[in-house]
């Protein structure tokens, strides 16, 4: 009789968080034991979410080992004094430099300067002193830590320092070069701090994990390491079918953040709308979770806003069920060499929910080369108005004769359980 394989997961984001943080060791760690490994998972007990949803704590494994400990945030004290701010600068919404307030201006560079790599480092010592202990009384050897929070390496850093275990760290976003990283108002020792830490981490860890291609290059440049590409995926829900919009809706789900704000998508829907008046009359833009002020702003700009349907932000079956019935899903990423490298985690979402995506990004951006191979929708970069225009124009033709459809090839291989599967080889190797 084989014995599972013991790991320990150290993750910030764990049910009843809300938002894609979350998503992917929860459903890790969901297949993990059909692949032998019992799965050991470490998170705060008191932790500052910026979004919950309830909903998600049904999903939790019976068969994962759940470790709590508690967490001391400064967020939680700087919430007194403004609650709304505190919660959008900690979900990585950063307001536009020329609209900061005083207050706002101060969290930034509190933010970027003063709590390195990020706000949860003070959970960083009372983790290692606990986990030293309890990886021994349970006798595991092989630890992951996720980030962001980047802080979380930090306690396989020490970890990895004081004991003989095995490493891997999970890196769902870059460190220094995510997009929002320069708007942190960094000194220069600031940064020389999450540019050495960075390497270190880099370097000492045993097993790098990435979610794109273009990540995988870049830490190339600065550690020898094995580096895998491991993307987010789509797990195969019970979703309540409802019938498609009456409308031509366009929905996007998910944070909508200034430096993602897609003028050119306005500009193409307020050039439709002036010279198209089917589409003018039959136009609805869905959008669903928090939405900056700056992307409300445009939208009246381009005098789009009797068009929209806020949502707001909701629970993730609902928000599946919402976008299944939407016509057309957008996915915008933020025009810059940074992003090249994100793969939203709602990509794979959307290319099962058979409705075709209209996708804005930079140059080269690695999820438009997930869209071209799934057959799942189309690409644009921030040059293209016309070509993306002709899109959305051939797009509402097929809507109006009732034969708007997708045809995905090849998705199996981002199903959560595929990835799983490719995460678990990695374990057992480095075992």
């Amino acid at each position: 009789m084989t014995t599972s394989k013991k790991i320990l997961i150290i993750s910030y984001y764990w049910p009843p968080a809300g938002g894609p943080g979350v998503q992917r060791w929860l459903k890790f760690v969901k297949y993990l034991p059909e692949f032998d490994i019992e799965p050991h998972v470490y998170v705060p007990d008191n932790p500052t979410y910026p979004l919950l949803d309830e909903k998600l704590v049904s999903e939790v494994s019976d068969k994962a080992i759940i470790i709590k400990q508690p967490i001391f945030e400064p967020y939680g004290l700087a919430s007194v004094f403004s609650k709304n701010k505190t919660k959008k600068i900690s979900s990585g919404i950063i307001p536009n430099q020329k609209k900061q307030s005083f207050v706002e201006k101060a969290m930034i560079w509190i933010r970027g300067n003063v709590f390195i790599p990020d706000a949860r480092v003070f959970w960083v010592a009372p983790s290692v002193t606990f986990l030293k202990k309890y990886l021994k009384e349970h006798q595991i050897d092989t630890i992951i830590t996720t980030g962001p929070p980047h802080s979380l390496h930090l306690i396989g850093l020490q970890l990895k320092k004081e004991m003989n275990i095995t490493w891997l760290a999970d890196f769902r976003d870059p460190w220094t070069t995510i997009g929002y990283h320069k708007q942190l108002k960094l000194s220069a020792w600031a940064a020389n701090k999450h540019k050495s830490l960075e390497k270190e981490v880099m370097n000492t860890c045993d097993q790098l994990i990435v979610t794109s291609p273009t990540t995988k290059t870049e830490f190339e440049a600065i550690t020898s390491k094995p580096i895998a590409v491991i993307t987010n995926g789509y797990d195969v829900e019970k979703v309540v079918k409802k019938p498609l919009d009456e409308k031509f809706t366009l929905a996007h789900i998910g944070s909508f953040l200034s430096a993602r704000n897609p003028r050119i998508l306005w500009k193409a829907l307020h050039e439709l709308t002036t010279t198209h008046a089917a589409f003018k009359a039959q136009l609805e833009l869905k959008l669903i979770g928090a939405v900056s002020a700056e992307v409300l702003q445009s939208i009246q700009e381009f005098g789009l806003e009797s068009y929209v349907n806020h949502l707001g932000y909701l629970p993730h079956d609902e928000a599946i069920v919402a976008q299944r019935s939407s016509q057309v899903l957008l996915l915008i990423e933020i025009d810059s060499e940074e992003t090249k490298c994100i793969i939203p985690g709602k990509l794979f979402e959307y290319m099962i929910s058979e409705r075709p995506i209209i996708a804005i990004g930079p140059v080269q951006a690695d999820f438009a080369h997930i869209i071209k191979e799934t057959n799942t929708g189309t690409f644009f970069t921030y040059g293209e108005l016309e070509a993306l225009k002709a899109q959305i124009e051939l797009t509402f033709e097929q809507f109006q004769q009732n034969n708007l459809m997708v045809n995905p090839i090849g998705l199996q291989q981002y199903s959560r359980k595929a990835l799983t599967e490719k995460l678990a080889k990695l374990l057992i190797t480095k075992h």
